[in-house]
């Protein structure tokens, strides 16, 4: 939409005067937001800055502490736990909410499913699904069951339940952060096509090049205060950063290190199978920052488990500073040295549901231990001195993890794999879902564990983020790893070439 049309359009959905407090903690201080009829508007900020709060308000998901809803001019008070959707105010959630047990279809139609003569029409409901999910150009069994789907398929789902609903507001908290590509484009393509009938889109994400392309307007938060609402037109990605942070980015990744030729081998992987991949052999040495990319099921996230113990192989060998490491014991690849950060912080990483201290002492209870008891003063010990050494912003100690931001979760989830003093890291997407703020932390505080002399390994989806911290970066494609880069061949177009298998090399 241009300037003129937006400004023109009425407003559908807005707030005034939000404010919103948990426990006595206020986390929104006075927020306007507008949404106008057939218009994209990101909502962008820091982690912890307000969003997901304020879309959680404005989705009838929470009720503000004061001020009020509009809804078409009109206040309102929005059905709460989903009720909006009576509404036409539907969201897609960070968090999946979907159950495990039930099919696709009984998915997309929970709540509403359709009957005929009072017995339930599935075969229009499947049909009906398999048609949402070809326009998303996703070739998903409808009759799948969603435990037996993969993170990137069960966003999907989420995005055709929005978009089978006929919603007049979506709201979109970080829709594409585990999508490929092609899926991203196609998402967007669907998005602009709602849009130009007069659907209206709340997005949140962290990706500035996605929010220069599909948005009209921005709004800005920070420290859960409205900063700027202006349109995505007059604006750049770097004006943006600089609006979330309040600061100028002129450095987002740290200088590299190059490790010394002559440095140890500290992680030795040879001829590595499991179900998926395929003969894998690398180094990894000393001080070393290594980088896996290729597209999203080529196989970086399966080696990687195999080489931390999670995941049987099928045969090949791991060594681990000069020891040998069992397949599928994860406890002798701790004993030896290693640690591994999962991608999906939510399902396998943290327990929601815990406060901080729980999550962060997890993997390293021994050390907490005094006179056979767990010693509540030890672990407070190390939340606070992980908290000042990650700069996780909090404020109450006592928070759950699943009430924290998506920064600060990734910040606790990283605090709580280095509780166990790894001398190798292996981080899988170290950035996903979390600001450009957090992100230039994360950067930094993988280089100083460069320096310090550990060895990381970043598995990333995220090609500027491998080509910006690493010295060499191995591509991966169905299963195998294809190549490995070095010096000026780190490039984001040879990095393409063997993703999509234009280029092989022996690694």
């Amino acid at each position: 939409m241009t300037v003129e049309s937006v400004d023109a359009a009425p407003v559908v959905l807005s707030g005034r005067r939000i404010c919103k407090s948990f426990n006595g903690v206020q986390v929104l201080f006075s927020v306007d937001f507008d949404l106008r009829a057939g218009e994209v508007h990101a909502l962008m900020g820091e982690n912890g800055a307000g969003k997901s709060t304020l879309v959680k308000v404005l989705s009838g998901f929470e009720q503000p502490t004061s001020g009020e809803i509009l809804l078409d001019g009109k206040p309102i008070v929005l059905p709460s736990n989903g009720g909006a959707e009576a509404l036409g105010i539907v969201i897609i959630h960070q968090e999946f909410n979907l159950a495990d047990h039930l099919t696709v279809t009984e998915s997309l139609f929970l709540g509403r499913e359709v009957t005929h003569f009072g017995i339930l029409d599935r075969k229009f409901m499947r049909a009906e699904t398999r048609r949402v999910l070809d326009m998303l150009g996703s070739h998903i069994d409808e009759n799948a069951l969603i435990n037996t789907l993969s993170v990137a398929d069960k966003q999907m789902v989420e995005i055709a339940k929005a978009i089978s609903r006929d919603a007049r507001v979506v709201f979109m908290d970080e829709p594409t952060a585990v999508l490929s590509r092609d899926e991203t484009a196609i998402l967007f393509e669907q998005v602009r096509r709602l849009r130009d009938k007069g659907t209206s889109f709340v997005f949140v994400s962290h990706k500035l090049d996605e929010v220069m392309e599909i948005t009209d307007r921005v709004t800005v938060l920070r420290d859960g205060q409205w900063i700027k609402t202006a349109p995505t037109a007059i604006l750049d990605g770097e004006s943006i950063a600089q609006l979330m942070v309040g600061r100028e980015l002129s450095s987002l990744y740290p200088k590299k290190v190059e490790p010394d030729v002559d440095e140890a081998v500290v992680l030795s992987v040879s001829g590595l199978t499991t179900g998926y991949v395929r003969d894998a052999s690398f180094d990894l040495r000393k001080g070393e920052v290594l980088g896996f990319s290729g597209l999203i099921g080529s196989g970086r996230t399966e080696l990687m488990e195999a080489i931390a113990g999670l995941r049987a192989r099928v045969s090949g060998d791991v060594t681990i500073n000069g020891e040998h490491a069992p397949s599928g014991d994860v406890h002798t690849a701790n004993r030896l040295g290693l640690a591994y950060m999962t991608k999906d912080r939510k399902g396998k990483g943290l327990l929601l549901r815990s406060d901080m201290a729980t999550n962060l002492t997890l993997q390293s209870l021994e050390r907490h231990v005094s006179h056979g008891y767990l010693s509540p003063a030890s672990e407070a010990q190390a939340l606070a001195k992980a908290r000042r050494r990650f700069d996780i912003r909090v404020r109450d100690a006592s928070i759950v993890a699943g009430r924290m931001s998506g920064g600060n979760q990734q910040k606790l989830l990283l605090a709580k794999v280095m509780e166990t003093e790894p001398q190798i890291i292996i981080i899988d997407e170290p950035t996903r879902g979390i600001d450009v703020g957090t992100k230039q932390q994360i950067y930094h505080f993988i280089s100083a564990l460069a320096r310090d002399g550990r060895s990381i390994i970043v598995v990333s989806s995220e090609m500027p983020e491998v080509i910006g911290l690493c010295t060499r970066v191995a591509v991966m494609r169905e299963g195998r790893i294809v190549g490995v880069l070095e010096g000026d061949e780190i490039s984001e177009q040879e990095i393409v070439r063997y993703a999509a298998g234009l280029k092989n090399k022996a690694a």
